[in-house]
C-alpha cells in the first residue's frame, strides 16, 4: 500500500485526520494478538464442549426418559433455534454498542443450562436446560467473533479459523466425555464438567477488558463503508445463507443421529458409536482450521467452492459402504464441509464491512437455527422411514452448492 506524499495529492483526503493517537491505533490493529486469539479459542472450546454434551448424551437421555426420535430432535430445536433467533439481534446491538464483557455473562448462562441438564427431573426441564445453553451461545458467538477479528492483525481467515477451531474441538470432546464419564458414571457428572464454564467466564472477563481497551483506542480510525450495491450484497448474503443451510442440514444429520445410525446399521456399542462421532467432529475441527488458513492465501471464495462441491461424492457414497469406510468417509466429509464456514463468515464480513457482530450473529445463528430445524425434521423422517433413509436423503444436499456461482467474485470485491 502506498503512502501519501506530495507526489500523490489524490490520496491526501484519506489521511487528513491522521494523528499520533490514531496512527498508534492503526499500528496496534496491524499486530496479531495471538494470546487473545488463543484465549478466545480456548473459551470457545469450553462453550462448545457444554453444547456438544447435549447431543452426545442423547442415547442416555432417550433410554432414561423413553424419548422418541422426534423428542430428541425437539431438544436440538430448542437449543439451536433459541440461539438462532437471538444471535443476529445480539450482533446488531453490539455493532452499535460493543459489549465485550458480556462474553462472561454468556458463558455463565451456558453453565446454568448444563447444570440443569445434569439434574433435570423431566423432559420439560431438559428443554429449559437446552434453551439456556442456546441463550449463552447467542451472547458468546457474535461478540467473540468480533474480538477474534480485532485481534487478527489482518489475518482474518486465520483468526476466524482459530476461533472456530476451539469450538469444533470442543464439539469433538463432548462425545468422548459422554462415552468415558457420563455413560459409566451417570448424568449427574455433567454438573462437574460444567465447572469448566466458570473458569471460562473468568477468562472471558479479562478478554473482554482487553477488547474494550482496544476498541476505545481505535475510535479515531475511519469507519468502513459498504463496497457493492445494496441489492447485490443482499443477494450474496442470501446465497451464503443457502450454503450454510446445506452444510448444516447435513452435519445435523451426523451430529444428532450418527450414533443411532451406527448402532442400528452395524450393531456397534454405544461407546464405539461415540468414538466414531468424535472422529467425525475431529475431522470438522481440522477442516475449520484449514479453511481459514488456505482462504487467506487463495481466497475465501475458492475455499467455498471446493468445500461445498467437494463433499458431494463422499456424501453420495456414505449410505452404501461398510463400517470402516463409513468411519473414513465421515471424517473426510467433516473435514471438507467444515472448511467452508470460516470462509463464508470472512467473505460475508468483507461484503458488509463494519458489521462484524451482525454478520457473525447472523451466520452463527442461522447455522444453529438450520441445524435445529434439520434435527427436528430429520427426527420425524427417521421415525417414519428409518434412520438409514435419512442418510440416503441427505447425501444429495451438497448439490445445492452450485449456487456459489451467483456470488460476486473476489476480484469484483477488490475492485469495489
Amino acid at each position: 500500500m502506498s503512502h501519501p506524499t506530495a507526489s500523490h495529492p489524490a490520496t491526501t483526503h484519506s489521511t487528513a485526520t491522521v494523528t499520533p493517537a490514531n496512527s498508534q491505533s492503526a499500528s496496534a490493529a496491524a499486530v496479531t494478538a495471538w494470546s487473545v486469539l488463543g484465549a478466545i479459542s480456548l473459551c470457545h472450546m469450553v462453550n462448545d464442549v457444554m453444547q456438544s454434551l447435549l447431543s452426545a448424551i442423547y442415547p442416555l437421555l432417550r433410554a432414561e426418559f423413553s424419548l422418541t426420535y422426534a423428542q430428541v430432535g425437539l431438544m436440538t430445536f430448542a437449543f439451536q433455534v433459541t440461539a438462532s433467533i437471538l444471535q443476529p439481534l445480539v450482533g446488531i446491538v453490539t455493532d452499535k454498542r460493543p459489549m465485550p464483557k458480556s462474553l462472561a455473562v454468556g458463558m455463565l448462562t451456558t453453565f446454568c443450562g448444563v447444570a440443569l441438564l445434569s439434574q433435570a427431573p423431566s423432559y420439560g426441564w431438559l428443554l429449559v436446560g437446552a434453551m439456556l445453553i442456546g441463550i449463552g451461545s447467542s451472547v458468546f458467538h457474535p461478540e467473540s467473533s468480533r474480538v477474534a477479528r480485532i485481534a487478527s492483525g489482518g489475518r482474518f481467515g486465520t483468526a476466524q479459523s482459530l476461533f472456530q477451531l476451539g469450538g469444533n474441538f470442543g464439539q469433538a470432546l463432548g462425545p468422548l466425555l459422554a462415552a468415558f464419564l457420563v455413560v459409566p458414571l451417570g448424568r449427574p457428572v455433567i454438573g462437574w464438567v460444567a465447572l469448566f464454564a466458570l473458569a471460562g467466564a473468568a477468562a472471558l472477563w479479562r478478554v473482554g477488558a482487553w477488547a474494550e481497551g482496544r476498541r476505545r483506542a481505535a475510535k479515531t480510525l475511519a469507519a468502513p463503508t459498504p463496497r457493492l450495491p445494496r441489492g447485490r450484497v443482499v443477494g450474496a448474503i442470501a446465497v451464503l445463507a443457502l450454503l450454510v443451510m446445506t452444510k448444516n442440514f447435513y452435519t445435523a444429520s451426523l451430529s444428532s443421529y450418527y450414533t443411532f445410525f451406527l448402532i442400528e446399521k452395524f450393531g456397534v456399542s454405544a461407546q464405539m458409536s461415540q468414538v466414531m462421532l468424535f472422529l467425525f467432529l475431529g475431522g470438522m475441527a481440522a477442516g475449520v482450521m484449514l479453511g481459514g488458513i488456505i482462504g487467506d492465501r487463495v481466497g475465501a471464495l475458492t475455499v467455498i467452492w471446493v468445500s461445498i462441491l467437494g463433499a458431494l461424492p463422499l456424501t453420495l457414497l456414505l449410505p452404501h459402504v461398510g463400517l470402516i469406510p463409513t468411519g473414513i468417509l465421515s471424517v473426510l466429509i467433516g473435514l471438507v464441509l467444515a472448511s467452508a464456514f470460516p470462509a463464508i463468515v470472512v467473505y460475508a464480513q468483507e461484503l458488509v464491512p463494519g458489521r462484524t457482530g451482525m454478520i457473525a450473529g447472523l451466520f452463527f445463528g442461522f447455522a444453529f437455527g438450520m441445524g435445529g430445524v434439520a434435527a427436528a425434521l430429520l427426527g420425524q423422517v427417521a421415525d417414519a422411514r428409518g434412520i438409514e433413509f435419512v442418510y440416503l436423503l441427505c447425501s444429495f444436499l451438497p448439490v445445492l452448492g452450485l449456487a456459489t456461482i451467483l456470488l460476486p467474485s473476489e476480484k469484483s470485491l477488490r475492485a469495489a
